[in-house]
């Protein structure tokens, strides 16, 4: 055990390595694994209990914080609905069959949080748009988490743009919009920083590509199309995958889940290697985890599955197993020591064996889920739609320990920093840490 937990220690360390000190600088935390250091954190709360404060935010987002020093950066969309009339004329472009969401006028903003007091402090618009591409009506116009780094906030919406805040001095430092593509239910990926680059996934029904921005300028440093073979339905080609920094045979590599595909390229864009599903799958948002030598992901939509691909010592990996019961679309897995854990969209929290794909345990915790669970402090938190978070004890048996609810929806991701959570529903940030029984919130 004391291997195995040295070597998912140095995997982690390796995978973060371009990353800034910021306690929590991007979704999932550093390295983007859903690892915490924090301690001392609270097993149970709720809107009166363990709640240090509680912010109310502008503006609808699923996005999850990230926190550098006192400063909690989240972003957000303030829409203006597009007229009965106008929504019926634009929607006739679209081919599928999606509950959609239109506007007339969108604005997205990072908003910052004072991380002691809970005090909104500063409200920045990033971008102004008019009759922006619609989203679904489970997804926000501002769902991919922004990175900090150095006290500059990346932030990208998808087809809709990008930019850069300098936070210090609450200055847009630039934009770019650029780069579109047909979404069809809105922006879902989330970037990654790579010394000086920015890079993130455009995967949309007419075009799929990977892109980097340079961060200091924010010019178009390259753009690479997607080479596999996929789908002739344009529907069955968009994705929403979030890159991952890896270390491979000593090459620092980007790793970049796509529609049927699961991608490997350098800094400059050049493809390392690709291997294919070996069955449909698109439409997928989780990003994926490493350790033991292997990458663990969910393949999305049509039937969703988990593959383990064995890339240590291999040039190109080989998928090692795949798992097809209840695999998540939208919630990444996680990792922690010898088990696999992940919960899929319907409450299904399923636990493997990592190296081998052997079942543990698959048991229900009800609700819907799109957020993606955190291991932090000996613990697994896990937060459905309906804003009901599952404090679940690590290891082959299952057992909760707890279950919080809080008032809204849960579609963000959580961050843990020092001794407490800071959880966003749809309407509020949360600070939640133990506190005494005497103590109300405020």
């Amino acid at each position: 055990m004391k291997t195995t937990r040295l070597l998912f220690a140095t995997t982690l360390a390796a995978i973060a390595t371009s990353l800034s000190a910021a306690e929590w600088p991007e979704w999932r935390g550093p390295g983007g694994q859903g690892h915490s250091k924090a301690t001392g954190l609270p097993v149970s709360w709720s809107e009166t209990k363990n709640v240090a404060w509680k912010a109310e935010l502008p503006g609808r987002a699923w996005s999850s914080p990230v926190i550098e020093g006192r400063n909690i950066w989240l972003t957000t969309a303030i829409e203006t609905p597009a007229t009965k009339e106008d929504a019926a004329r634009r929607l006739k472009a679209n081919t599928g069959d999606q509950a959609l969401t239109l506007l007339e006028k969108l604005e997205l903003r990072a908003l910052c949080v004072d991380r002691d007091t809970g005090k909104l402090t500063q409200n920045i618009l990033l971008l102004s748009l008019r009759e922006p591409q619609w989203v679904h009506a489970l997804n926000s116009y501002a769902s991919g988490t922004p990175v900090i780094e150095d006290g500059k906030l990346y932030c990208h919406f998808g087809a809709l743009g990008n930019a850069c805040l300098d936070t210090r001095a609450g200055k847009v430092l630039w934009t770019h919009t650029g780069l579109v593509v047909m979404h069809e239910n809105g922006p879902g990926s989330t970037p990654v920083i790579w010394k000086n680059l920015m890079i993130f996934h455009l995967d949309g029904s007419d075009h799929q590509f990977i892109a980097a921005l340079d961060k200091r300028t924010g010019k178009l440093a390259w753009k690479t199309p997607r080479s596999g073979e996929m789908n002739t339905n344009p529907q069955l080609k968009k994705s929403y995958g979030t890159p991952l920094l890896l270390a491979i045979n000593g090459k620092e590599q980007i790793i970049s889940p796509s529609s049927d595909w699961i991608y490997s390229y350098d800094e400059l864009g050049r493809e390392l290697w690709r291997v294919k599903y070996g069955q449909l799958g698109f439409s997928l948002t989780p990003r994926p985890v490493v350790g033991h030598g292997m990458i663990f992901m969910s393949t999305g939509y049509m039937k969703a599955q988990i593959l383990a691909l064995r890339y240590e010592g291999e040039k190109t990996p080989k998928i090692a197993w795949r798992y097809e019961k209840g695999a998540p679309t939208m919630p990444s897995p996680l990792l922690v020591g010898g088990e696999l854990y992940f919960v899929n969209d319907g409450g299904i929290f399923t636990c493997l064996d990592a190296k081998t794909g052997a079942e543990h345990y698959r048991e229900r915790l009800g609700g819907n889920y799109s957020s993606s669970p955190t291991f932090a402090d000996g613990k697994i938190y896990v937060h459905n739609r309906e804003g009901l978070t599952s404090v679940v004890k690590p290891g082959t048996k299952f057992e909760v320990l707890e279950k919080n609810p809080l008032p809204g929806k849960i579609f963000a991701s959580l961050a843990a920093v020092d001794h407490a959570l800071f959880l966003r529903t749809d309407t509020a940030l949360y600070r939640i840490e133990n506190k005494p029984a005497t103590q109300a919130a405020r």
